[in-house]
């Protein structure tokens, strides 16, 4: 799924830590980092953090809950 516009990148990785399964960043070569490591979130920002505003990401999350729980997060902002 591709999340986009997310301004509040600490709101958006309390939600990553609330997911149950295995949430996954697909970086631009197809690599696969676990959004749920915090190494990970750290390589994760600095890579694509620009302008204070991450523009995309595309993410997988392995459980139907964590989807809905990321949908929500876009749609509601928190």
């Amino acid at each position: 799924m591709k999340i986009t516009n997310i301004s509040n990148i600490e709101a958006f990785f309390k939600v990553v830590d609330q997911c149950k399964g295995k949430v996954e960043l697909v970086t631009g070569e197809g690599d696969r980092l676990n959004l749920k490591s915090k190494l990970c979130q750290y390589v994760s920002l600095a890579n694509i953090f620009s302008n204070g505003e991450i523009p995309e990401l595309e993410v997988i999350a392995h459980e139907p809950e964590d989807v809905n729980r990321l949908v929500t997060f876009m749609l509601d902002g928190e």
